[in-house]
């Protein structure tokens, strides 16, 4: 079953790490699977105010074990996540896809 990471991100400061950050969790993420569904500001906030001018970032995994070894490795925890600090708030959550439709 998929595996999904999603951020909620409020980007407070871009630095020279962030971009580096943004480029190395990439490829982490890919070498563990993984593709982004979607990785930017939303078009059109249509309801409320917790999206507006927040980037999103939607992850997927094809199982919560390849999920886990990517965000909760070594590598991610302590080379490419301290990248990211001090330039924002980030939520963050794990989920598992839907599950398939009964037969």
């Amino acid at each position: 079953m998929p595996a999904y990471i999603v951020s909620v991100c409020d980007i407070t400061s871009v630095t020279p790490e962030l971009k580096i950050y943004a480029q190395k969790s990439a490829e982490l993420a890919r070498r563990h699977g993984g593709r982004y569904i979607i990785r930017g500001k939303a078009a059109e906030v249509l309801e409320g105010s917790q999206l507006a001018g927040k980037s999103v970032v939607i992850l997927e995994f094809a199982d919560m074990a390849s999920l886990v070894g990517y965000v909760k490795g070594e590598e991610y925890q302590t080379t490419v996540k301290p990248l990211r600090k001090g330039t924002g708030l980030y939520d963050i959550g794990i989920f598992e896809g839907a599950p398939p439709p009964l037969q």
